[in-house]
């Protein structure tokens, strides 16, 4: 499963989660953006980044890094990126560093370079096995936990818990709607041997998707599209996206594309860039 892939979703299409995570869920996210800057110099681009979108120097940004395998080059890739993306921008916020692992065994410290910035309060590692329980019953904090657990029959009664507990706690039907197609994303990058109406049964999808609540947000979310101006609204989501790492599947899934259709877009982007 491309785990990056779908924390990067998780984080663009529910920033909130990010800063339940990093024990900040009072921000207030519209005024953050989820993007990725080129650094000219050296032609790489920084993923992973929230940037303050308002005037306020007090704010920090934020660099957030996903690692689910060991990396003995990570930290040294990370911060150099970091300090070559201050040089070129000088930003007016201060910066902070968030690296997300399944587990501390994953982990490479590398102390003798990086001991007293790892220990620095700009840089905050989580660990999601080690999430409290008290925060780990938020729904976002479960969706998270959803990406890592492992054994198939404890995935399937997470996501059906997880289903669950969006109907009762957001009423908005749109942003519901998004969410359970984001947890049904995440099982079925997990059982890539199930078809997706073999995963909508055993979630118990097949006949939410048939009620009108669901066929209206969903219709909701295509209106939307239409006022917004539909193609150039997707040309710069998929441009973003791609920048964030999505595979073609996930953007597809996202916007409610054909592969076909996201692969075009994906053409267009790259001759307007």
């Amino acid at each position: 499963m491309k785990t990056d892939s779908i924390f990067y979703q998780i984080f663009l299409n529910f920033p909130t989660i990010f800063f339940e995570l990093i024990n900040q869920p009072n921000t207030n996210t519209q005024t953050y953006e989820f993007t990725s800057r080129e650094v000219k110099q050296l032609s790489f681009r920084l993923d992973g980044l929230f940037l303050p979108t308002d005037n306020n120097p007090n704010k920090p940004f934020y660099l957030v890094e996903v690692q689910f395998q060991p990396d003995d080059n990570l930290y040294y890739r990370l911060f150099a990126e970091l300090f070559l993306f201050l040089r070129q921008y000088q930003p007016p916020n201060p910066w902070q560093v968030v690296v997300i692992y399944p587990s501390r065994s994953i982990e490479r410290e590398q102390d003798r370079h990086f001991g007293n910035i790892l220990a620095s309060s700009q840089v905050q590692r989580i660990y999601l096995d080690e999430l409290e329980e008290t925060v780990s019953g938020s729904l976002g904090i479960r969706v998270v936990k959803l990406v890592v657990i492992k054994p198939e029959n404890q995935a399937i009664n997470l996501a059906k818990s997880l289903i669950s507990q969006a109907k009762q706690e957001i009423t908005e039907q749109k942003i519901q709607q998004d969410l359970i197609d984001l947890i049904e994303t995440i099982i079925v990058y997990k059982l890539p041997q199930k078809t997706r109406k073999e995963i909508e049964a055993m979630l118990g999808l097949s006949e939410l998707k048939k009620t009108k609540v669901y066929q209206e947000a969903f219709a909701e979310g295509k209106d939307e599209g239409k006022v917004e101006g539909k193609v150039e609204a997707n040309l710069k989501t998929v441009s973003n996206m791609i920048r964030l790492g999505l595979s073609l599947e996930i953007i597809a899934q996202s916007l409610e594309l054909s592969l076909e259709e996201v692969q075009k877009l994906v053409k267009q982007t790259e001759t307007t860039d």
